[in-house]
């Protein structure tokens, strides 16, 4: 292949499902389609020859056209894990279309092994493997796998295209300054990718991105992509002073967020730097208020000063402070759902990101869970919406899971939710040299804009009173943080509406799949037990789960007729499936047990069965006929199997015949 011949590369970025982390229903305010743009594939554009045209397709802001990868020569696709089915789609369409798929990014880099129909995998950080790759493939010499243990210096990498992106479609725009983290916890994918030696831009290097970016004409919020900005304290306290001459100049321009650790509170210089340089927010990763979690997951930095007083200490520098919390861990107490709710109240963070622990493919995490047999399935990397755990955790998964959206449902009441803004910007309204940006056309335009839906969507909807207070005590008390009072009550729109996604009765698929989680952690734990006795714990077991969950979704979803229908046929099936795996267990021991012991311990058992089925029967409401009817003929069919097994095992001939 000529090196001068122009190469048309499709770059294409996989839908991200809606979460809490989207912010879909907050950015629809102002007229936004995707809250940042993919800067990844930005930078890869920048590392791409001159002689490739390059397309830029975000499936968040428009959908992938079928034409789009006809007109291409080869198709480049990078994600995250979240969007790992989105991702599979798209590779199965290009290949469908008969084009070639590369294919780089954390979600490959971690599970390339698992992953079909790629012809080149490009993995780890592009400066590294690209170039290579490109040569070999102009040469028809390319191989299927590029890998680099190396880590780039990322002084050479180039600016980020801002060019293929369509921006106004975008609530944020997005740079880079490190990669890498210092510390290391033990559930955490970063330091595995990028190691645990911050590597950083020169500040000049990151001044010029943000003058090319300002050259634009952009205005607004840029967040600073590193998963710890004071990684190197350092070096960041030099590019700092260089931002702060940045925004001054130019009125500031920019409204600055980034990720940092809690230990940012502990340097007043630092803190004081990013206070100055327009720094407006920090996601820290809290994850616990339970300090033997912390020190269990390595996360050491999180107890050496106090929580709720390093996080007040940032918000009263002008900086929020949104934090990531987890539940799952080894060492969560009884209480922690309770603890967790008053630790955020308390805090004041409003967005407070609680998820359920993941174990991503290596980490630190992983490869214990590993060791000790508890990995169930790969995760989906979206730990706020998926209840379907990866691995088996020390609690109990059904009190796990559903104090899980305790939680969630108990800070996002709106009443909840307003506190704690009210906390924030109390705090956030003592900082007296806020920088103030200079208000231009278009950033005066969306602020209205956003305004005016904020006031009139959210002043009439269920939560009207909550958000009049709010709205009110900020605009009369604390007018110098109005502004971000009314971003606030933007984003709870969005933090309600997902949390009713998650808690609501509707929510019925989500729920019927955690429950059949919950049986299968169960089977996990007790089907390699030798004695009978567990055969028969397993089968009451399953079958109480099972009737629990019947009940549950009868008493929440009794006007959903249809989908109820479906639901009874898949209990129904579930039933069915764990007499099937007795028989099983019995066709596996059969030579080691008892039959006999077998038969009493299922001729007891029948009669709990029989009477849970009657009284979710009983508790049932009586007006739907094929209720009634489903649980009538389930309790003839339970009945029917059992009597059935016990026939089996009284008679050791049909038992042979049968089992073997």
């Amino acid at each position: 292949m000529m090196k001068d011949k122009i190469t048309k590369a499709l770059f294409v970025y996989p839908e991200t499902p809606v979460s809490f982390w989207s912010f879909k229903h907050a950015i629809s305010f102002v007229g936004k389609k995707a809250a940042f743009p993919p800067l990844g594939l930005m930078t890869l554009a920048a590392l791409m020859p001159k002689n490739y045209e390059i397309k830029l397709v975000d499936m968040n802001i428009e959908a992938l056209k079928e034409k789009d990868i006809l007109d291409s020569d080869i198709v480049f696709i990078s994600a995250m894990i979240i969007q790992k089915e989105s991702f599979q789609k798209v590779v199965t369409l290009c290949n469908s279309l008969g084009k070639k798929v590369v294919v780089g990014g954390p979600y490959p880099t971690s599970s390339h092994s698992q992953i079909e129909g790629v012809d080149y995998f490009v993995l780890g950080e592009a400066e590294n493997t690209l170039s290579e790759f490109i040569t070999d493939y102009e040469n028809g010499t390319a191989r299927h796998l590029y890998l680099s243990e190396t880590k780039p210096d990322i002084t050479q990498t180039p600016p980020p295209r801002f060019d293929i992106v369509d921006m106004d479609k975008y609530a944020t725009m997005m740079l880079q300054y490190s990669r890498g983290c210092p510390f290391n916890c033990e559930f955490c994918d970063i330091i595995e990718l990028f190691g645990r030696v911050p590597r950083t831009k020169n500040p000049d290097q990151f001044i010029n991105e943000m003058t090319i970016l300002y050259d634009t004409g952009f205005r607004g919020g840029v967040f600073i992509v590193d998963d710890n900005f004071i990684g190197n304290k350092a070096r960041v306290k030099k590019l700092l002073p260089e931002i702060i001459r940045f925004q001054e100049e130019r009125g500031y321009p920019f409204e600055l967020s980034t990720e940092a650790s809690l230990n940012l509170a502990e340097d007043d210089e630092l803190l004081s730097l990013m206070a100055r340089a327009g720094f407006n927010m920090a996601f820290v990763g809290i994850e616990t208020p339970v300090e033997a979690s912390l020190l269990a997951i390595n996360k050491q930095q999180n107890t050496k000063t106090d929580l709720l007083s390093s996080i007040h200490k940032i918000q009263k520098m002008g900086i929020e402070v949104t934090g990531g919390f987890i539940l799952g861990f080894d060492d969560d107490p009884e209480d922690i759902f309770d603890r967790q709710i008053a630790f955020i109240q308390k805090s004041g963070i409003p967005m407070s990101m609680v998820g359920l622990l993941t174990a991503l493919p290596n980490t630190q995490l992983y490869r214990r869970l590993v060791k000790e047999n508890r990995i169930l399935n790969e995760s989906t990397g979206n730990n706020t919406h998926d209840l379907q755990l990866n691995f088996i955790p020390k609690m109990d998964i059904d009190t796990l899971t559903e104090g899980y959206k305790r939680v969630v449902k108990a800070i996002y009441t709106p009443k909840n939710y307003y506190a704690r803004c009210n906390t924030l910007l109390k705090n956030m309204n003592e900082y007296p040299s806020r920088p103030v940006a200079k208000m231009t056309l278009p950033v005066l335009a969306k602020n209205l804009k956003g305004l005016f839906a904020s006031f009139f969507i959210q002043l009439f909807s269920g939560y009207g009173f909550e958000y009049l207070k709010f709205f009110l005590k900020n605009l009369f008390t604390r007018p110098g943080v109005f502004v971000q009072a009314v971003s606030k009550s933007v984003m709870g729109h969005h933090l309600f509406r997902i949390t009713n996604e998650i808690t609501a009765p509707g929510w019925l698929g989500k729920y019927i799949d955690h429950k059949l989680e919950t049986v299968n952690v169960n089977l996990f734990r007790l089907e390699t037990k030798k004695t009978p006795d567990s055969i028969f714990r397993i089968i009451n077991l399953h079958i109480h789960a099972v009737t629990k969950m019947q009940k549950k979704l009868l008493k929440v979803n009794k006007s959903s007729t249809g989908h109820l229908g479906h639901t009874m046929q898949t209990v129904s099936a579930d039933i069915k499936s764990y007499f099937t795996k007795f028989e099983h267990l019995v066709r596996e021991k059969i030579g080691t047990i008892k039959l006999d012991d077998l038969k009493t311990n299922l001729e007891k058992i029948k009669p709990a069965i029989l009477k849970k089925i009657a009284q979710i029967r009983k508790d049932c409401d009586v007006k739907y006929a094929y209720i009634k009817e489903y649980f009538t003929e389930a309790y003839y069919k339970a009945e029917d199997e059992i009597n059935r097994l016990v026939a089996l095992l009284g008679n050791p001939q049909a038992v042979a015949v049968t089992f073997n």
